[in-house]
């Protein structure tokens, strides 16, 4: 069984609940999924003999369980707590010599996937929001992917609405569970869109704050995604029509607001990021071209970071042109 060291005590209590009387803990799980971690945890499985792959906890625990899968095979249990979404996936994001890449395997996806919304009241608030709105991020941006459908877009919205709702609801009342009922369904259908379709922008920028300069999952998400969205808003502006509605027409400024309202106030600042590392940053984001509804621009991307890093308020994109 894996887990993070924060959920060890919970994958403690499961194994003893569930007589799982052969179960080898490996409670060493961690963010953005280090290939060293990984190599780790797999040694001890094979040490052990182990026949399946139990996860509980968010990104970190469910990164490693599919880490682990895709070198051995071995089937996979699935227990989340947060909203990230991960377990719906067949994507796998590991981090080596400072750099996050993500592959897509069949082996990756988990087979057995199990939402007890109990698990989630021992979450802190403020983990429980940010992977709420990290989980937005894989509905809006796929809302406009490259390859998006009809039944993707219908997810999106519906996850986008769901959490909206749910998130402020849980963040007033942390043992709200008809609230974190549905922040859960909307993270499954979430999940589902990142499964389904590619993303943009914003995934990649985060995998880059993330893998390279080793800031928090949830955290980056949650304060990039009113800048990326604000980057590609008239680029992508008849995707994003839909939810012109939900956040009172400026959607970029709405994203904004609800990060306010849900206490989500640092800035890549408070992360440790310096403006001097946005250079770094944009080299970074240009040397891969992959689809983005704006063309990508080193000025642009720029005043992005620089906005991010200073928390300053996301303005009208300057992008018109999309591809």
């Amino acid at each position: 069984m894996v887990a993070s060291t924060e959920q060890s005590d919970t994958a403690r209590q499961f194994i003893d609940e569930a007589g799982l009387d052969n179960a080898v803990l490996h409670a060493q799980a961690r963010m953005h999924t280090p290939v060293v971690v990984t190599d780790a945890a797999h040694a001890e499985l094979d040490r052990h003999g182990c026949d399946g792959l139990v996860a509980i906890g968010g990104g970190s625990a469910i990164g490693l369980s599919k880490a682990l899968a895709a070198r051995t095979d071995l089937p996979q249990l699935i227990l989340p707590t947060t909203y990230a979404g991960s377990e719906m996936t067949d994507i796998l994001g590991e981090t080596d010599d400072g750099e996050k890449r993500t592959r897509r395997s069949p082996s990756i996806q988990p087979e057995t996937v199990i939402y007890d919304v109990e698990l989630t009241l021992s979450l802190p608030v403020a983990i429980s929001v940010r992977s709420g709105i990290n989980a937005i991020a894989h509905a809006v941006e796929g809302l406009y992917a490259h390859d998006a459908n009809p039944v993707s877009t219908v997810m999106g919205l519906e996850a986008i609405r769901l959490l909206k709702t749910a998130l402020p609801a849980i963040a007033n009342d942390r043992n709200d569970l008809s609230a974190r009922s549905q922040a859960f369904l909307g993270s499954h259908l979430a999940a589902g869109v990142l499964g389904m379709v590619s993303m943009s922008l914003h995934h990649k920028l985060c995998h880059i704050l993330g893998g390279t300069f080793d800031l928090p999952h949830a955290a980056v998400h949650s304060i990039m995604l009113p800048y990326t969205i604000a980057y590609n808003s008239n680029a992508a502006r008849a995707a994003l029509a839909p939810l012109e509605n939900v956040f009172a027409g400026d959607i970029a400024r709405g994203l904004f607001d609800l990060n306010r309202s849900l206490e989500i106030n640092e800035t890549l600042a408070d992360l440790n990021m310096r403006e001097v590392d946005i250079d770094q940053a944009v080299r970074m984001a240009l040397a891969n071209p992959y689809s983005n509804p704006a063309e990508l621009e080193a000025s642009a991307l720029r005043t992005l970071f620089k906005m991010a890093v200073n928390g300053e308020p996301p303005g009208p994109s300057s992008k018109a042109s999309s591809h």
